[in-house]
């Protein structure tokens, strides 16, 4: 029987990124995943695939909307090939999931392909891709199974015109009306890449706004955006009825006031979140604890109720990202090793994908109103910005949050160009506690977006922004 230090459950983000730094650290390291490729729904059905769709839609979006304008003229009609761009997303998942091999072999990585369930606390059963089986021990081990798609009860996912994430990124024709259940990340980012390859996009939400989890001044900015590009957007609205009769799904959804509105469409994208996938783990054969929501409870140390066994990512409590994963996966390697590594929570920024990108850090304006946080608020446009000019990208604003007293940053909002890197100047300002007029010493590259974040930063500090 096989032994090893620490055995890693699941290859995405969180999974494959522990599994290196426990084997950089010295431990004898294996990862069990039950796919036939590495890197987990953020490589092969999330993450990477979706950023290349956005990608290459975008150019095209570009190739027939903006172009003109800036003296680029095409001959004849601009065509999408969608199943080449399809198989350009596949080529991008297969280099990048190639490279995660290549990092388990540098490593010294022992990789098992199959699902691992466990017999004991140090025990893992691998019922392998190739119909074999063999039962490893494990000194500790690592659970980073991630999520699956989440549904409504009453909605018959089928996976050709109500579908997933999952199959919105393989669709062999582009749909004339997409119907998005949910208002997320997740779907605004698919719904914007139809959108400009010429579907006709309807997005239905529960809550009041889209991106519910952000600061409501990033949902404002993204819903007028999104709405001037053609998306349409029924916020308040519960969707009681997904029905598929041939190639039409009809959509039936009530508003706050009790009235229906239906909606017909040629695919319907279930949109409405995420689940902790734990099937199949055995976790009570190893004394692992699952609570009501479907998460793996664990401790400050992400510790479950085995002393020997840890979870991180999508199966314990927290924002399901990528980059919260891997700094988990990175905590556990480092306490196992006998360090003293930390994560803040308030420092995980999130981001959404869509153009203008949108990213957020820290407390939102509402959560400060409700904490009774005193605090004061700068703003600057993107449309005052010259570098947004110079490339017409003006849509959007840079919002700080700082404390009223101590003028330090507490929250720090975007929605423009390029706010999906933007964001770590705005982390690691606050990993170091700085302060707004901290952030107004620093000298910013001219013409750059970054310079928002000075101006917006000066504008927090006694109103002092110096271009609007």
């Amino acid at each position: 029987m096989s032994s090893f230090d620490v055995v890693i459950i699941g290859s995405g983000p969180g999974g494959y990124v522990s599994a290196i730094r426990c084997a950089q650290l010295g431990f004898k390291t294996a990862i069990i995943e039950k796919y036939s490729t590495l890197g987990g729904t953020c490589l092969n059905v999330g993450c990477i695939p979706s950023k290349a769709l956005l990608d290459s839609s975008h150019r095209y979006h570009d190739s027939i909307a903006h172009l003109e304008e800036h003296g680029i003229k095409i001959e004849g009609q601009v065509k999408v090939d969608l199943e080449k761009m399809i198989a350009r997303k596949q080529a991008v998942v297969e280099q990048t999931s190639g490279g995660i091999n290549f990092l388990m072999d540098k490593n010294k990585i022992t990789v098992f392909q199959g699902k691992g369930s466990f017999v004991d606390a140090t025990h893992i059963k691998i019922d392998k891709n190739d119909g074999s089986s063999e039962t490893i021990e494990a000194k500790h081990t690592i659970i980073a199974t991630g999520s699956k798609p989440s549904s409504l009860p009453f909605i018959t996912i089928d996976k050709e015109r109500v579908i997933t994430s999952t199959e919105a990124l393989k669709l062999k024709e582009i749909p004339k009306h997409l119907i998005i259940i949910g208002g997320g990340v997740i779907g605004l980012e698919l719904g914007q890449v139809y959108l400009r390859l010429g579907s006709e996009v309807s997005v239905v939400e529960f809550m009041d706004r889209i991106i519910p989890g952000m600061d409501s001044a990033l949902s404002k900015e993204l819903t007028k955006v999104l709405k001037k590009q053609g998306m349409k957007f029924y916020t308040s609205h519960k969707v009681k009825s997904v029905v598929r009769k041939g190639d039409v799904v009809t959509v039936e959804a009530d508003n706050t006031k009790g009235e229906t509105i239906t909606l017909q469409g040629d695919y319907s994208l279930v949109s409405v979140g995420r689940k902790p996938y734990t099937e199949g783990l055995n976790a009570e054969a190893a004394g692992v604890k699952i609570n009501e929501r479907g998460q793996i409870d664990v401790n400050e140390h992400l510790q479950t109720t085995a002393t020997n066994i840890y979870a991180i990512g999508d199966v314990v409590k927290g924002a399901m990202l990528a980059h919260k994963a891997e700094e988990e996966g990175v905590f556990v390697a480092e306490t196992l090793a006998g360090q003293k590594p930390h994560i803040n929570y308030n420092l995980i920024p999130g981001v959404v994908y869509t153009w203008p990108e949108v990213s957020g850090v820290g407390q939102t304006e509402e959560q400060l109103k409700a904490a009774g946080v005193n605090y004061k608020s700068g703003s600057f446009p993107f449309k005052a910005l010259g570098r947004a000019r110079a490339s017409s990208d003006t849509d959007g604003f840079v919002k700080i949050l700082a404390d009223a007293k101590t003028d330090e940053v507490l929250g720090v909002h975007m929605i423009g160009a390029r706010v999906a890197d933007l964001i770590a100047e705005a982390v690691t300002a606050m990993e170091f506690r700085a302060s707004a007029e901290d952030i107004t010493r620093m000298s910013h590259a001219h013409p750059t977006f970054a310079e928002a974040i000075k101006e917006a930063a000066l504008a927090a500090t006694d109103n002092r922004a110096i271009h609007v």
